[in-house]
């Protein structure tokens, strides 16, 4: 009986420790992921103002918009090394404030050559992000518990997607 209660004692421990640190980073990783889905989003809201004020077309605007993959797909995976060397808390922050100065920059854009530097320079920021945040969960769950934590992660996804839609109706 007596190893029962120890066994019982020990998995209402674990349970509060788990939910006291699910508590304390699915919120600032699901505001992330919501500040990651806006981004990404945004450059759809952005296009009528390039054509008509930039004078772009829709040639320059799809390459720009596509250039994004480009520094994300080759930057993705340095990314997560580093992140696994520096630290995951300097290094999602390290991609958090650059990834806003180069957001911010983009109200400099003037040419479609800066537009196109910009979107590249955004998706290396960018780059290593959602992955990262999964390798994050995985330093702190458990697989058995780690599906349950990416599943609110990512609810950012579906909250964003209803709010945008009830904003711009």
């Amino acid at each position: 009986m007596a190893r029962s209660d120890s066994v019982n004692s020990t998995t209402v421990v674990e349970e509060k420790v788990y939910t006291k640190v699910a508590w304390r980073l699915v919120p600032v990783l699901f505001i992330c992921y919501i500040a990651a889905y806006l981004d990404r989003v945004n450059i759809g809201f952005a296009e009528l103002q390039m054509k008509t004020g930039l004078k772009f077309s829709d040639t320059v605007y799809g390459l720009g918009a596509g250039i994004f993959f480009i520094g994300y797909f080759f930057f993705e995976v340095p990314s997560n090394i580093l992140l696994e060397k520096v630290g995951a808390r300097i290094w999602i922050a390290r991609i958090m404030v650059s990834w806003g100065i180069v957001s911010g920059l983009m109200i400099f854009v003037r040419s479609a050559q800066i537009f196109y530097l910009l979107r590249f320079m955004l998706g290396v920021a960018e780059a290593g992000f959602f992955p990262g945040i999964i390798l994050y969960l995985t330093f702190w769950f458990p697989s058995k518990r780690r599906g349950q934590m990416i599943a609110l992660f990512m609810l950012a996804i579906a909250v964003t997607g209803e709010s945008a839609a009830r904003y711009l109706a």
